[in-house]
């Protein structure tokens, strides 16, 4: 099986056991071997007091894209640290987009930065995060190989 089509298998098994993500109405819309974009349309239980949309939705849904992109490589890998800016506020109805890029890669860490988008392609947030990669490889069915 060449990468990408083992890269999407593992984010399609990641997804099928991701309730949140699932809640979140995240889209797979590309996967390739540490880059990933994701879809959201923010709904009104996503809205803060202030009429925007919770900072925590749009943290969650960059980390989505996050967690599908850096685990995409085959190995299990987790959040050591992520820091989010938020230059545009979000309101209810817009349709988000997550492109995760991978950074830097070696053995241990992996380095990712996502850019939330809305729509019209105004950047909403800025995310970076840092994973550690364990020595456990998701496993995929003989057949799905």
């Amino acid at each position: 099986m060449d990468n990408t089509r083992r890269a999407r298998k593992i984010v399609d098994q990641m997804y099928e056991n991701d309730p949140f993500s699932q809640w979140l109405g995240v889209e797979l819309v590309q996967v390739e071997p540490g880059r990933v974009t994701l879809k959201m349309t923010v709904r009104p239980e996503m809205m803060n007091g202030f009429g925007v949309c919770h900072g925590g939705i749009t943290f969650s849904f960059a980390d989505s894209a996050l967690a599908f992109a850096a685990n995409s490589r085959g190995r299990v890998s987790l959040l050591l640290k992520a820091s989010m800016s938020y230059p545009t506020a979000v309101r209810e109805g817009d349709v988000l987009y997550a492109a995760a890029e991978e950074e830097t890669l070696n053995n241990k860490v992996g380095i990712y930065s996502i850019t939330v988008t809305r729509e019209d392609g105004r950047k909403v947030g800025l995310f970076q995060g840092t994973v550690y990669r364990t020595q456990k490889d998701h496993l995929i069915s003989e057949e799905d190989e």
